[in-house]
């Protein structure tokens, strides 16, 4: 939240300055309001419809102290995820994803919404929006159970705020603009591209191998892009762009994150590529080619950077994942057995029995033997009686 801050009131003109702050600022505060109040209930828990769940507030202490469990709706049976922290942790780890999804559609509407309908803007998209994308892919919705894998939001957050902010800009003027500060710009992004780690590095819940392979795979990809982003602009326009570089930065960071800690490192690089190449065709190429396109006043160019990379990222993603980091974060489907104190079934095999020399966390997917945990002795996911 500080990095788009700095960042959206240094990129815009000096007049539009301090609104567009603002409007990152009261975002992440209304988010968060609203989000406890009903938004974690609809997007988290028990189901209503197949792509929404039941609002209620989440402010109890019999419901924050609780172990964490993901998801919570019961209507199909599926294992969940269960962390080793409380509710309350959960409840604001996944109000950063809900409050950044709006920070991100502001930059299509900075300088052209008025305060007082953004006010009116935040709650309502976060009801009748982000929680339907939300609890569908997450929550425990139709799309989980097909088996879905959104790995930390690229369908979820920045598809849905790449199209919602496209269309919002649909109705605003057309107004150009230079950056009124290109340092604070830069340390906007800088911080921004370090807080990305946080968001991928956390998706697994836990600090583990999948959340070590996310952290590579976001800088790896996002420093690829930059690089791609920034030679074709010398190739087209003789010259390097700042604003490019960070435009470059943003379609790495996309476009990883719907498979961080699914792919491998090399693929981290071609999904580098992709993203500092397709967005980059899209915004320069056909963005002036097309006349819909051209009646869009998208003032960050987020249709580019959040709708166009985060669709490419999920494409990408279910071409490199490999299926031995996938099993690293499907939970475990606990059988009958279990209950009485026998062997768990996983995922991998339907009816296969645990094996720990097999599924063991003594032994890597890879044949690389690893340390065995002092705490936990079992499959991961299995909940030890300490």
């Amino acid at each position: 939240m500080p990095g788009l801050i700095i960042l959206y009131a240094s990129i815009v003109k000096k007049k539009w300055a301090v609104n567009s702050a603002f409007m990152a600022l009261y975002a992440f505060a209304a988010v968060l309001i609203c989000w406890v109040l009903v938004g974690y209930r609809m997007a988290f828990g028990d189901e209503l419809l197949p792509f929404w769940g039941k609002g209620a507030p989440a402010l109890g202490q019999k419901f924050l102290i609780h172990r964490a469990k993901v998801p919570e709706s019961k209507h199909f049976p599926s294992a969940m995820v269960e962390p080793f922290y409380p509710m309350a942790s959960l409840v604001y780890f996944q109000f950063t994803f809900a409050a950044i999804t709006l920070i991100l559609l502001a930059g299509s509407v900075l300088g052209r919404m008025n305060i007082k309908a953004w006010m009116a803007f935040v709650p309502l998209w976060l009801i009748f929006s982000y929680t339907v994308g939300a609890f569908s892919l997450w929550g425990g919705g139709f799309l989980y159970h097909w088996g879905v894998i959104d790995y930390s939001g690229g369908y979820v957050i920045h598809l849905s705020s790449g199209i919602a902010g496209f269309t919002a800009a649909y109705w605003s003027d057309r107004e150009r603009f230079p950056p009124n500060n290109v340092l604070l710009m830069l340390a906007g992004a800088g911080l921004l591209w370090m807080g990305w780690s946080g968001f991928n590095g956390g998706a697994p819940y836990a600090a583990n191998i999948n959340a070590s392979i996310a952290v590579l795979n976001t800088n790896i990809c996002a420093a690829t892009s930059l690089l791609v982003w920034t030679s074709l602009d010398v190739m087209y326009f003789g010259k390097p762009s700042v604003i490019g570089a960070v435009q470059g930065m943003m379609t790495g960071l996309v476009c990883i994150t719907p498979g961080a800690g699914l792919v491998q490192a090399w693929a981290a690089i071609v999904m580098g590529i992709a993203s500092g190449s397709v967005p980059w065709v899209t915004m320069m190429v056909l963005h002036k080619k097309s006349s819909l396109l051209q009646k869009v006043d998208d003032t960050l160019g987020a249709f580019h950077t959040h709708a166009v990379a985060g669709l490419l990222g999920g494409l990408l993603t279910g071409l490199f994942a490999e299926p031995a980091l996938c099993r690293l974060i499907l939970p475990l489907l606990i059988g009958d057995d279990a209950v009485h104190g026998e062997e768990a079934y996983a995922l991998w095999g339907d009816g296969e029995k645990y094996d720990p020399t097999k599924h063991g966390w003594n032994t890597s997917v890879y044949g690389e033997e690893l340390a065995p945990s002092p705490y936990i002795n079992g499959a991961r996911g299995v909940t030890i009686n300490l």
